[in-house]
């Protein structure tokens, strides 16, 4: 063995030697249970960042199942994240001068298809570079035809089993990406801004007036009623009353509605259908009309009249001045207020009526909620039950179309004569389902990301007659940041559901963010992003993988650190340097047995002892989910037990060859190894390969000890 442990040396032999012998691939012939982990599908537009080097969990978890004799399976796949990589790839036009604009719709999807396939290699040459044991023979692509077809059915299924629908309703559209977003990708953000009193004079009594307080006075032009709560008292004579719209001279009727806060503003609301939700909800109650003032440009409609063509913020400019030239403005003061916002650029939503595919979720929630009451599948850790039930006791209808190209085109058809949808498994269909008519045009829109990749787990394993299907599913394990509990792992709990009546996975563990060393969240603009291949590079990815599990349990932030890595890359060179120490100590011995010699001494014994606690504990650790606690406690017996106290203690011992310390170093280092070897892989298996007279050849596929 060389003096010193050089990762650069090792790693990328190692991970060939892996491959090559196809370690990864799942022994059907183990006689365990069979043990699955579908990987979380990185975005194939992008390297990988710090956060996916949190991947080493469930690589823990798969080698340890594989050493254990269970059929273990760890399939791979890239996700194409439709919205996310549209924006990157829309990025990426800007800078040759063009827009997205400058394409048809089958040109700019082959073009961001040639733009992902340059990508996907390197982020999936990383996930070698993080040593990550994945059965790369079943490579999945959400945009695989398999995965297509899968999809295009269950939304067929949906549909004839009355629980996807298509309706007319207010979304969260980005004006700038033009899209619409679900509810739960549209980002919170609590912002000053002014809140307007406006006079709306009434049609009875021209010289009095009716004031409203509203933060989006550009809007004026659709409004359509005025509402009061029915208990308000100083509005109990004008309700059934008609106040005119001072921008267009429009009559609104002033309604009474329990909805009101009699103690926002001054009591009294414009409704707005087309532009806000609750306006729209009230609308449909009152059967009040809908006009939309703002396009799906960001600028003012016709329907505005003279602010045809302005941006919100130039219309709310010139609405203002207007109405104080009409003697109608009355004040204006500050309001703190959440504002719906783009999680991409930051600009605010614009609620939009638009047509779109919703799936109903009562019932689908309810299911979800079912399984993880009962047991079926366990969340860890057990605190995010509370807010998983939450979330599923209060959601609404899933809306599912996006206006993007890239990404799986919703296979519905639109009846050119009777405006009827037929919807299919994504053949083309010859005539209307309804009334027969053959010319039919298929929705523009693509599914949501989170629609597809909510059925990843069975999808992938060629559900439903697929072996793999039959064999690794349900799956063992979901593994993920606590982040996208909501996104994506609780819809792929509802549809695993409703697809094949069984649960995706037993066991979610979520793992908590990755911040940097002052604790801040990692982002470009802030340029506290860590590279996890150069920690790699720099320190071994034995020790970023360590440092990431030690001293954090599920669930839980932490800090990168690199004194951290740097001390697990004192910890590798010390599991190196024991092994050196021990090849030195077999130097000149010939012919020696390395079984159990019947007489140890007590130290040998009372080493062996302690080793087998070591042995139950880490495997009690593992089998619980307590990653931390079973490397820490490697650590622990290998650093000081083995090295500081049994190896100091007996090399006068040593030097003299006595076979009881011989068997006992050996053996125990042995030991050593193949615990570590989840944890850290590449140093471990380099060792192992220098070791003679093993049996075992390879230590990735070595057996789990037992005490």
């Amino acid at each position: 063995m060389d003096k010193t442990y050089n990762s650069k040396q090792h790693e990328d032999k190692i991970y060939s030697l892996w491959e090559s012998s196809d370690s990864f691939k799942p022994n059907l012939k183990a006689k365990g249970k069979p043990f699955t982990i579908i990987l979380p599908p990185p975005n194939a537009n992008a390297p990988l960042h710090y956060g996916h080097a949190m991947y080493s969990i469930e690589d823990v978890l798969v080698r340890y199942h594989r050493m254990a004799g269970d059929p273990t399976l760890w399939l791979p796949g890239a996700d194409h994240a439709g919205f996310e990589t549209q924006v990157v790839y829309e990025k990426h036009l800007s800078k040759e001068g063009k827009s997205r604009f400058d394409f048809d719709q089958i040109t700019l999807f082959k073009n961001i298809w040639k733009f992902v396939e340059s990508n996907r290699g390197t982020m999936e040459n990383q996930l070698r570079k993080l040593g990550f044991s994945l059965d790369w023979s079943r490579l999945k692509f959400t945009l695989d035809e398999d995965i297509v077809k899968t999809v295009h059915k269950t939304f067929k299924r949906l549909f004839d089993d009355g629980l996807v629908f298509r309706n007319d309703r207010l979304v969260n559209y980005c004006t700038k990406h033009g899209t619409a977003f679900s509810d739960l990708e549209v980002n919170h953000i609590e912002k000053t801004d002014k809140l307007y009193f406006i006079k709306f004079p009434l049609k009875q009594d021209p010289g009095k007036s009716i004031t409203i307080a509203t933060v989006r006075p550009e809007t004026i032009p659709g409004d359509v009623a005025i509402a009061v709560n029915p208990t308000d008292k100083k509005y109990k004579t004008l309700i059934g009353k008609t106040a005119i719209n001072p921008l267009n001279k429009r009559e609104m009727l002033i309604i009474a509605d329990s909805y009101v806060e009699k103690e926002f503003g001054t009591g009294a609301l414009k409704i707005t259908p087309a532009h806000d939700e609750n306006d729209f909800n009230l609308s449909k109650k009152h059967n009040l009309p809908l006009i939309q003032v703002i396009g799906f440009d960001g600028k003012m409609t016709k329907e505005s009249g003279k602010y045809e063509g302005l941006k919100v913020v130039a219309a709310r400019e010139n609405v203002l001045q207007d109405l104080k030239q009409m003697g109608l403005f009355e004040k204006e003061v500050d309001y703190t207020h959440s504002v719906g916002t783009c999680y991409k650029c930051g600009n605010n939503l614009e609620p939009l009526p638009l047509p779109q595919w919703y799936i109903k979720m009562d019932g689908l929630a309810k299911d979800a909620i079912d399984v993880v009451k009962k047991g079926d599948i366990k969340i860890l850790p057990k605190r995010f039950e509370k807010t998983y039930f939450h979330w599923l006791s209060n959601i609404r209808d899933w809306n599912i179309s996006r206006q993007i190209v890239w990404g799986i085109q919703i296979p519905a058809y639109k009846c050119d004569k009777c405006s009827e949808w037929t919807i299919t498994q994504g053949a083309v269909p010859k005539t209307c389902s309804s009334c027969k008519h053959t010319k039919l045009t298929q929705d523009t829109d693509t599914f949501d990301t989170w629609f597809s990749s909510g059925q990843w787990p069975f999808a992938t394993l060629n559900y439903p007659e697929g072996k793999d299907y039959k064999t690794f599913y349900p799956t063992s394990v979901m593994e993920t940041g606590y982040d996208i509990l909501f996104f994506w792992v609780a819809r792929m709990i509802m549809l695993g559901l409703y697809s094949t009546g069984k649960v995706p996975f037993k066991t979610v563990y979520l793992h908590g963010m990755i911040r940097d060393s002052k604790g801040q969240k990692m982002s470009k603009s802030k340029g506290n992003v860590v590279n996890p291949l150069d920690v790699a590079e720099k320190f071994g990815t034995d020790a970023l993988r360590m440092s990431l599990i030690a001293g954090s349990g599920a669930g839980n932030d932490q800090n990168y650190s690199e004194a951290k890595v740097i001390g697990y890359r004192n910890f590798t060179n010390k599991i190196w340097n024991i092994g050196r120490y021990i090849q030195f100590v077999f130097e000149d011995t010939k012919n020696i047995s390395f079984d159990k010699p019947k007489n140890l001494g007590k130290e040998d014994e009372k080493l062996l002892e302690k080793l087998d606690v070591l042995i139950k504990s880490v495997t009690t650790n593992l089998n619980k989910f307590r990653l931390n606690s079973a490397l820490e406690s490697i650590y622990e017996f290998a650093w000081h037990e083995f090295a500081d106290k049994y190896i100091e203690g007996t090399k006068d011992r040593a030097k003299e060859k006595d076979k009881a310390v011989l068997y006992t170093l050996r053996y125990t280092y042995l030991i050593i190894l193949k615990l570590l070897h989840p944890f850290a892989p590449f140093v471990t298996e380099a060792i192992w390969q220098q070791t003679p007279d093993l049996k075992e050849k390879n230590l990735i596929t070595a057996s789990w000890p037992k005490a």
